[in-house]
């Protein structure tokens, strides 16, 4: 910025407001109040209708179910979970097919080989595996966000097909099963694979960080089934017409380096 062609620039004011509804932040951009306001994934269809400005990122948060207790003692409980979960029930109807349905720790885009992780449910199999067992078990979400809470409650409904005892609850404290938001912190494949891993408690030697090496180690530690990816979703705001230059960076953050607003036309 320091070349910028009428000298360095200085910002004169900035204000952030958070905790404020979608509709509060759509209001107040209508009324240009302000200039950038979030849209969660499940909102970006309904931003489109009301004619609003949209940036939008590829997928960078990972949607995962994460085993916390021990109720899920064997493989073949949490294998049997691993196949119960219903993506495309959440992709097309809580997300309103946003992102992508995704098996994988990495969105394919990043990785290319994603689609190697089957998405689809496979409940005959799970009741298969976990037949005359009748657990009770408890879905949670670690965030206050209501439409992660509905995920949980169409997660514990999925469980309660295969005849177990579930249920969603408030509260992650003594919860069997919680739903998670993970960013995607890197845009390179090798970096964030072990990032995630790192953060889930477990090291990962990939030999050298191939893309047949990546999957290997990915296969390997899916394949214990104490994390169950969901979904990738991507990253929108929308912006008002007079903000020029705002671009999302490949993780999703708002890049802020080449903005500029557009003067009005009755400012002097």
């Amino acid at each position: 910025m320091n070349d910028a062609w009428q000298g360095r620039p200085f910002v004169d004011n900035i204000q952030i407001d958070g905790r404020r509804s979608v509709r509060s932040q759509w209001l107040d951009l209508s009324v240009g109040h302000v200039d950038v306001v979030d849209v969660p994934a499940e909102q970006m269809r309904a931003a489109t209708q009301a004619h609003l400005t949209v940036i939008t990122s590829r997928p960078s948060d990972l949607i995962a179910l994460v085993v916390h207790n021990s109720t899920l003692r064997t493989p073949e409980q949490r294998t049997a979970v691993a196949e119960i979960v219903d993506r495309a029930a959440l992709w097309n109807v809580i997300f309103q097919k946003q992102g992508e349905q995704s098996a994988s720790l990495l969105p394919n885009a990043l990785s290319g080989y994603s689609f190697l992780f089957p998405t689809q449910p496979n409940l005959a199999q799970a009741t298969q595996l976990v037949a005359g067992q009748h657990l009770s078990l408890s879905v949670s979400t670690d965030s206050t966000d209501p439409t992660m809470q509905l995920v949980a409650e169409r997660l514990a409904l999925n469980l309660r097909e295969a005849g177990w005892n579930a249920q969603s609850k408030p509260s992650t404290a003594g919860a069997d099963l919680v739903l998670q938001r993970i960013h995607l912190e890197s845009g390179d494949a090798r970096a964030a694979l072990h990032r995630m891993l790192r953060e889930l408690g477990k090291d990962a030697d990939d030999g050298g960080g191939d893309p047949a090496a990546l999957y290997r180690v990915e296969r390997g530690f899916l394949n214990e089934h104490t994390i169950i990816p969901l979904l990738w979703l991507p990253r929108a705001y929308a912006v008002n017409p007079r903000v020029r230059g705002l671009r999302l960076t490949p993780d999703g953050m708002l890049s802020l380096s080449d903005v500029s607003l557009k003067q009005d036309a009755g400012a002097q």
